[in-house]
């Protein structure tokens, strides 16, 4: 009853002891199955994580192939199909960095007004704490995180502050060691890029039906233009009535329509009295 857990525990130790020297030896299956041999003398192994056995290798004679989803120091993009960087120089990567182990200077065209590239970039990987903050809120996927992790110099500094030139790698590179994540983006790309196409062709569209409309609802026959005889004639009617206006002013013609409308003021107030006295008498 007493000691068994320590048993237990030894038993297991016992297992692993066993299980590594068996995996040392055998040939098939072999811990060194799907490796790759560098010069003779190195191997990049890919051992999966379910594999039993030994699970140490002999570094740096020996290397693991890293998963997809390493992260290392951040790096910079270049776009080689238009031939520029990704990067448009703002600062969002900085902002969300928490060591605050990133700089940029944004370049600028001949008569000093900025354009959107870096002229320097700078990272500390001496602070870098492999976050992957910069990659994550990089609105245009110009930085992404790097699978290289053998960086021992002497001297900390200048060795380890990365300068754009260092950072920046093709987008092949990138394709390479992120190949799901790569394809993921391209596809998003893609359909927005596709869903804006059709935004841009839906608005044409209906501009072209607008315009189409219009034209329709336009009379065939547009307005001739008056001649000057047609002009003068409609000054001279125009003058004719306004005189008479003037005259029909002048001989009383004012107050007679003042009293017209005084009268129908009258009757439009007797209405009135007699439907107040009628709902009176009603209730």
């Amino acid at each position: 009853m007493f000691g068994s857990g320590l048993l237990k525990g030894l038993g297991v130790t016992m297992k692993h002891f066993v299980d590594t020297f068996v995996d040392d030896f055998q040939k098939v299956p072999s811990r060194y199955a799907n490796s790759q041999d560098i010069d003779g003398k190195r191997k990049i192994m890919h051992q999966p994580q379910n594999q039993e056995g030994l699970l140490t290798i002999q570094y740096p004679e020996e290397k693991r192939i890293v998963p997809e989803r390493f992260r290392y120091i951040p790096m910079l993009l270049w776009d080689t199909d238009k031939d520029e960087d990704r990067c448009t120089a703002c600062g969002i990567c900085a902002k969300v960095c928490p060591p605050q182990c990133i700089w940029i200077v944004r370049d600028s065209d001949a008569a000093g007004k900025p354009v959107t590239r870096p002229a320097e970039f700078y990272i500390d990987a001496s602070i870098c704490m492999s976050c992957g903050f910069c990659a994550e809120f990089c609105p245009f996927d110009a930085i992404k995180m790097n699978h290289d992790h053998e960086l021992a110099v002497y001297d900390r500094y200048p060795q380890l502050v990365y300068d754009k030139t260092e950072l920046t790698v093709p987008i092949e590179y990138y394709a390479a060691l992120w190949p799901n994540q790569y394809q993921a983006e391209e596809t998003r790309r893609r359909e927005d890029e596709e869903a804006k196409q059709a935004k841009a062709e839906a608005k044409a569209a209906a501009a072209k039906a607008k315009a189409a409309a219009a034209a329709s609802d336009k009379p065939a026959a547009e307005k001739k233009a008056r001649t000057p005889e047609e002009m003068e004639e409609m000054k001279q009617k125009a003058r004719e009535k306004a005189a008479a206006a003037k005259a029909k002013a002048a001989d009383g013609g004012g107050d007679a329509e003042a009293e017209a409308k005084k009268a129908r003021m009258e009757e439009l107030k007797r209405k009135a009295q007699e439907k107040a006295k009628q709902r009176k008498a009603e209730q």
